[in-house]
């Protein structure tokens, strides 16, 4: 019954997704930006986007933005914030949905962002973002910061296996500060998470480092049961 709302002013309603993916040899949190093809802020850097469609839901928006630029489904995507102000883009009255979305850039074939024209960027060392763009990015590093402490979200971020190094350099890389090793070991072990395998990384040192892989449904099981994850480590 849309005739019944003709006497309301009409606004566009877009999505803009914060895509992160940890660089496990460089240690480094990135984000995933994309050259902005089209006015206003044309060849810019942007967030991915787009705009919701009329039988669309604003999930669906995000994961077909998702799902078009990183060729990949079913990715952990939380919705963060709605962003309304009445002057955030020249080009029209346009409301913006922001979501963030967590990937392994070992997940992501090369050749697919490349074709899109996307580029992953470090968190250290953003360019300037159109628009509100970077507000956007703010506000999602500060709920990831909070939600890897109480969520294992963080492992979204890794290869399956890993290493107790690796997780901890993660985990710096997204709170942006050291983390002292003996308290993180103690705290990632006695939760009883991670499935130690017969299988060491040599590639960083002589010795080896044992791998490790997070076993979810072992998690799942604790967690209806009361198990409350909790990784505030200093």
């Amino acid at each position: 019954m849309t005739h019944l709302y003709s006497g309301h002013p009409k606004h566009f309603h877009a999505v803009d997704c914060i895509i992160f993916g940890y660089d496990i040899a460089e240690r480094e949190l990135k984000l995933l930006l994309i050259k902005r093809s089209f006015e206003p802020a044309l060849g810019q850097w942007s967030l991915a986007g787009g705009f919701v469609q009329e039988e669309e839901s604003l999930d669906d928006a995000a994961c077909r933005v998702l799902c078009s630029l990183t060729g990949l489904s079913d990715l952990y995507m939380e919705q963060l914030y709605t962003y309304g102000a009445t002057d955030r883009d020249p080009g029209a009255r346009v409301i913006s949905t922001a979501y963030f979305a967590l990937i392994g850039i070992h997940e992501l074939e090369p050749e697919i962002h490349r074709k899109n024209g996307a580029h992953w960027r470090a968190i250290s060392d953003l360019p300037d973002l159109i628009f509100d763009h970077r507000m956007m990015v703010d506000r999602a590093l500060l709920e990831l910061v909070k939600t890897v402490r109480v969520r294992p979200v963080g492992f979204e971020l890794l290869p399956e296996k890993f290493t107790l190094v690796q997780l901890q350099n993660l985990y710096e890389a997204i709170c942006q500060r050291p983390i002292d090793k003996r308290n993180f070991r103690k705290k990632i072990l006695s939760m009883n998470l991670l499935d130690k395998q017969d299988e060491k990384e040599r590639e960083t040192s002589k010795k080896g480092a044992w791998y490790y892989r997070f076993n979810e449904e072992r998690y799942r099981e604790l967690a209806m049961n009361g198990f409350f994850f909790n990784l505030a480590v200093s």
